[in-house]
């Protein structure tokens, strides 16, 4: 029908015709609906005040899902290269990127691979390792526990990481359970050497990171390092056939009696190398290591998660309290590994000035204890 004229009962009558309209049950807000949305706020601030890191731990166990299903179905076709495979990349890559710094030495791609590939020509023409042999290490935070480590995988090894803490009957333990072709021994590692001896078994060989060695039936390292071919061994020796083939033996503590070794296959150390990559760290990070390399949390989050970034460490000799946050800011460190009571022997620490943004990450990390 046509409109009324403005004015008069016409307009009143088109007034009341649209408020007629509008509070049409057809067009309320449903009240359903509203208790929805109530509850929605409501469960919205229960979750920010009793699970308030509910969301970043939930973007993170996606993120793990996503790398270890994207894992499994390229194990399933065949196409999973191993960490050591990544860092042959990554070393032809970006060739002169520092990888390991330690006691302000740099060490360059290029030149821990070159140097883990005079490893691997050494042992391979002495003639003494087959693929799949076992070859401990006895070894502290240096370089050449990494340049032993990847040398010796490079020829199909399985390598065993010895706890240099360990003593006499624990350690002959260690190694009599992991049956070792080869021990290779730290240069500062010779008193324990010398302690256990006598007592090891005749038919493993014993190579020391030294120059000259005045102990019988001990072989030396660096002197023939040194004529050694920095060439890469055959690729054929390194590939793995299964990435649940063994590793790496990492042993327990010996809290709770002697040591164990725990069997560390290729596809556990690429798990575990995505740790810092599903927390956040990038390629341009700065990892600073404190942990010893025999520990799965140094060597598999911590190197590995360095290959799996391409990113640079800074590997420590032994952890210091008094010197961390020194380092931190010399070497402008940007990722640390937390394991046990650290953070609160660095929390006790005083203040190194002028390092003023450490300072208040200090005082955060301690209200986050205080308030365990």
């Amino acid at each position: 029908s046509p409109l009324p004229w403005p004015g008069g009962g016409g307009r009143r009558a088109l007034v009341w015709s649209l408020e007629k309209r509008l509070s049409s049950p057809r067009l309320m807000f449903p009240s359903w609906a509203t208790a929805v949305a109530a509850g929605l706020v409501s469960l919205h601030f229960l979750q920010k005040l009793f699970f308030p890191y509910f969301w970043a731990d939930l973007k993170y166990l996606l993120k793990v899902a996503r790398y270890g299903l994207r894992v499994e179905v390229y194990r399933l076709r065949g196409s999973v290269s191993t960490a050591l495979e990544r860092f042959g990349a990554l070393a032809r890559r970006q060739p002169d990127k520092p990888f390991l710094i330690y006691e302000e030495q740099v060490h360059t791609y290029r030149q821990v691979d070159r140097r883990s590939n005079r490893v691997a020509r050494l042992f391979l023409e002495e003639g003494a390792l087959a693929r799949g042999d076992t070859v401990a290490l006895l070894m502290s935070n240096e370089p050449d526990f990494i340049h032993a480590w990847f040398g010796l995988a490079k020829l199909g090894c399985v390598v065993a990481f010895l706890n240099c803490n360990v003593r006499a009957r624990s350690l002959l333990h260690c190694i009599a359970s992991c049956a070792p072709k080869m021990l290779v021994v730290g240069a500062d590692m010779l008193g324990t050497l010398e302690e256990i001896l006598p007592s090891l078994q005749e038919d493993i060989r014993i190579w020391v990171m030294a120059k000259e060695s005045t102990l019988p039936h001990v072989d030396t390292v660096l002197d023939k390092l040194e004529v050694a071919s920095d060439d890469p061994v055959p690729a054929n020796l390194c590939v793995a056939k299964n990435l649940k083939d063994p590793h790496l033996y990492i042993f327990t503590s010996g809290t709770t009696g002697l040591p164990k070794a725990a069997i560390i296959s290729h596809l556990q150390v690429l798990k575990g190398a995505a740790g810092l990559w599903a927390f956040g760290a990038t390629p341009d990070d700065i990892i600073y290591i404190t942990l010893p390399l025999y520990h799965s949390a140094a060597a598999l989050l911590g190197i590995g998660g360095c290959i799996e970034l391409g990113a640079t460490c800074v590997l420590r000799k032994k952890f210091s309290a008094s010197q961390f946050w020194t380092d931190c800011k010399k070497y402008n460190i940007t990722v640390i590994q937390y394991i046990g009571e650290l953070c609160r022997y660095l929390c006790k620490q005083p203040v190194v000035s002028p390092i003023k943004i450490i300072h208040l990450y200090k005082k955060w990390v301690l209200q986050e204890f205080q308030s365990c």
